[in-house]
């Protein structure tokens, strides 16, 4: 594999993930951006700020120039453009994705490409509230985990270009994992605290005051709540099995916190927070300070 600087990218989606991919290899002066997005307004944008050097809206025989094709897109959109667009990918190209939930679909595109195509799923774990380009950023990498999806059939040093990206754009580490894997924890860590934050703001507790009384731990709670419910939807169905795993654990959790409250039991409250501050310390800061 050639160096970033030497590679020609196809980014396929020029939202907030996409955009941000755009600005981050343009500051790392990779060679070329071909940029795509089904809204030309935003492919135009992009091209017009400098961040993509060529647009293949219109003229999908441009990808057969990219070494690369990261996809930005959502779910339900992937295998129906590998699909129609196959016929123009280079035979050794590497196509990798951003996708928050892995499901059947590296299977389904294994099936739809040449001998020598390689499909190596990624995960950035990177974002910000809103979505869209005009919320894209180079930094938005800065310190992020980037997931690689570990598969027996991939080229070795495919997975380690992309890991050289990743740490060239500033990922803080790479983390490899099998499908999944990778599926079960983000149900937990990225599906559930969406749920979490959906339901919080949606409760009919949430008045036309409840505003004024809204401080740091509600504002924390449900800045995710501020969702792409196109794109989380299709996040959720893909990965109904482990969201609803998690779902019930939580409903356990809450259950307790009932319990304990139904029967003044103290003792037990404290158990719960003092267990709670301690594995989250550990998490964030490690096991010599709590």
């Amino acid at each position: 594999m050639k160096k970033l600087q030497d590679t020609v990218v196809a980014i396929i989606g020029l939202g907030l993930i996409g955009g941000s991919y755009a600005k981050a290899l343009k500051a790392q002066k990779v060679k070329r951006v071909i940029g795509s997005d089904r809204n030309h307004i935003v492919s135009l944008m992009a091209k017009d700020e400098g961040y993509v050097d060529e647009l293949a809206d219109d003229k999908p025989e441009l990808l057969r120039e990219a070494d690369v094709i990261v996809c930005c897109m959502y779910p339900s959109a992937f295998v129906p453009f590998v699909k129609a667009n196959r016929q123009y990918f280079k035979p050794d190209v590497l196509l990798t994705d951003v996708m928050g939930i892995k499901g059947s679909i590296p299977d389904q595109v294994d099936a739809l490409l040449g001998p020598d195509m390689d499909f190596v799923p990624t995960h950035p774990m990177a974002g910000r509230e809103g979505k869209g380009y005009s919320q894209s950023t180079s930094q938005i990498f800065q310190g992020a985990n980037f997931i690689l999806i570990k598969r027996a059939n991939n080229k070795p040093e495919h997975e380690e270009w992309l890991r050289n990206m990743a740490y060239e754009l500033g990922c803080a580490r790479v983390v490899e994992l099998t499908v999944q894997e990778h599926d079960s924890i983000i149900a937990y860590t990225s599906d559930l605290p969406h749920v979490l934050a959906v339901s919080l703001i949606n409760s009919d507790s949430m008045q036309e005051n409840t505003k004024y009384f809204v401080a740091g731990s509600f504002r924390d709670a449900t800045r995710v709540a501020d969702i792409n419910a196109t794109l989380w939807s299709d996040l959720f169905l893909l990965n109904k099995g482990p969201v609803i795993g998690e779902i019930n654990k939580m409903e356990q959790q809450l259950e307790r916190w009932k319990n304990a409250l139904q029967q003044d039991d103290r003792e037990e409250l404290v158990t719960m927070m003092d267990q709670a501050k301690k594995k989250r310390r550990d998490m964030f800061y490690g096991k010599n300070l709590r």
